[in-house]
């Protein structure tokens, strides 16, 4: 009895300690983690900084661009909704990427921010432009607006005035004719009613 109790006590006492060394092995896998973080975060930081200029000619109109630095699993440098810069697994890569239909393609990668910075702006550059070309051309208004005025009409401003009156007219013309019969009508009632009371009471 005594050597099962001693044993019964031995294992609570290493199963604690496992879990303690798991802990401490978790503990330092996370903070290998957040400074494997911080140090993607820094190297974006820096071409952050290396294109601050070029972000900073972009419109401030144009809506396309984010221009932001994301603090997640792995930090981001965001240029817009499809485009950005991370570090490869190395730590020491940039990777310029971009989201097209047919998957996520690899836009330029180097160890060099230099050569990212140039791959990036070519990259902006590129975008303005064709959304210069999209705006250029003739601007078609989706909204409801009066017809124009024909060739006629402009020649002939009164002859349209006149033309637009004769509906006009022929409904009041129609009018003042009904008015004229029932005033008729009235006046013959007033002369013959005693004629016609005659003759209804003979």
């Amino acid at each position: 009895m005594g050597e099962l109790s001693d044993k019964s006590a031995a294992t609570p006492r290493r199963l604690a300690e496992a879990i303690r060394t798991a802990k401490i092995a978790a503990a330092d896998r996370g903070d290998v983690i957040v400074d494997m973080k911080d140090a993607d975060r820094a190297r974006l930081e820096l071409l952050a900084q290396e294109l601050k200029p070029v972000f900073d000619d972009v419109p401030l109109d144009d809506p396309q661009w984010d221009f932001a630095l994301s603090s997640g699993l792995q930090p981001r440098l965001w240029l817009d909704a499809t485009a950005h810069v991370m570090m490869a697994r190395d730590r020491r890569t940039y990777r310029f990427v971009r989201d097209t239909r047919l998957g996520r393609i690899v836009v330029a990668e180097s160890v060099e921010i230099g050569k990212i910075a140039e791959a990036v702006t070519l990259y902006i550059a590129e975008r303005l432009v064709e959304r210069a070309r999209l705006m250029e051309g003739e601007v078609i208004s989706l909204r409801e607006t009066a017809p124009e005025p024909s060739f006629a009409a402009k020649e002939n401003p009164q002859a349209a005035e006149t033309g637009n009156e004769k509906p006009r007219s022929a409904s009041s013309g129609f009018r003042w004719f009904l008015l004229g019969a029932i005033a008729a009508c009235i006046v013959l009632f007033a002369l013959f009613h005693e004629r016609l009371e005659a003759y209804l009471f003979q």
